[in-house]
């Protein structure tokens, strides 16, 4: 697997690319706070059949974080284009978590034949409503004051974690969580103009419409960050789509029961990629 920092829009942005030319491609997307090493289980299953893309946005991760006081979703959504582009991907298949969503439902509307599939977990299409966005810029605030640590390091994690992995006794989602736990509180102050940008999103609903490729969308119960109603309401606007709700997770379903989506997602992927 090939790791580089490539000049994509101006700025170095972190990716791995399993780098097979002769295999269809997903790309991940992946969740704010997180990086790309999210999708590391995607990889063992996707051996052998698909080429894995993994890049870290802008300002997150091991990707430059540049100047300016808010990263957009539109931002976004030009580098992962000009990073396309510049791999010379086609009939892209989409996984992509939480934030990624935002962007994929960005890309897959705005370029309609450039992919094949799209699979969403722990996301959604809308902006963020008036009082959870108050709430949410209060504590990425403080994260970006005081980095993540103590109290904001808990409500990071309450957030991206549903409680039954939080208080697992499992140990592959305890394993997970505690990971991500040591990995969030090493996120740098620097992250704040990326998490404005989720937090101030625009709205992408109206842009649902827009989307050709089939579309599997992953949604927990314990999702409190965006729960099933939002994920419900992008299935209803993607015309071919299936929604799957998932007891016992919360807002990132690829990390806290991979066993249960990865062979769903590659039997999703294979059924949209035997004709090519």
């Amino acid at each position: 697997m090939a790791e580089s920092l490539m000049t994509v829009n101006g700025i170095k942005l972190y990716v791995a690319d399993t780098g097979e030319k002769d295999l269809p491609v997903v790309l991940c997307l992946h969740s704010l706070f997180l990086d790309s090493r999210m999708f590391d289980g995607l990889l063992e299953y996707a051996e052998g059949k698909y080429r894995v893309v993994r890049p870290d946005f802008r300002g997150q991760g091991r990707s430059d974080h540049g100047s300016g006081e808010m990263i957009t979703m539109d931002q976004d959504t030009d580098d992962m284009f000009a990073l396309i582009d510049q791999l010379e991907l086609t009939d892209v298949n989409l996984l992509a978590q939480s934030m990624g969503g935002d962007v994929a439902v960005r890309l897959a509307a705005r370029r309609p034949d450039g992919f094949r599939s799209l699979v969403m977990a722990g996301s959604s299409a809308r902006n963020e409503p008036d009082g959870q966005r108050e709430q949410f810029l209060e504590w990425i605030g403080k994260a970006g004051e005081q980095g993540f640590i103590n109290d904001s390091l808990e409500e990071t994690m309450e957030v991206m974690f549903g409680p039954t992995s939080r208080n697992t006794t499992d140990p592959r989602r305890k394993a997970a969580v505690e990971l991500w736990r040591e990995r969030i509180n090493v996120t740098p102050r620097s992250l704040y103009p990326a998490m404005k940008g989720v937090i101030l999103r625009e709205n992408a609903v109206p842009l649902l419409p827009l989307i050709t490729c089939p579309a599997l969308i992953f949604s927990g119960v314990e999702d409190t960050a965006r729960p099933p109603a939002w994920a419900e309401e992008v299935a209803n606007g993607i015309r071919d789509s299936r929604l799957v709700v998932l007891e016992g997770v919360g807002h990132s379903p690829t990390l806290e029961v991979p066993e249960v989506v990865y062979p769903m997602i590659i039997d999703f992927y294979d059924t949209h990629n035997t004709e090519r």
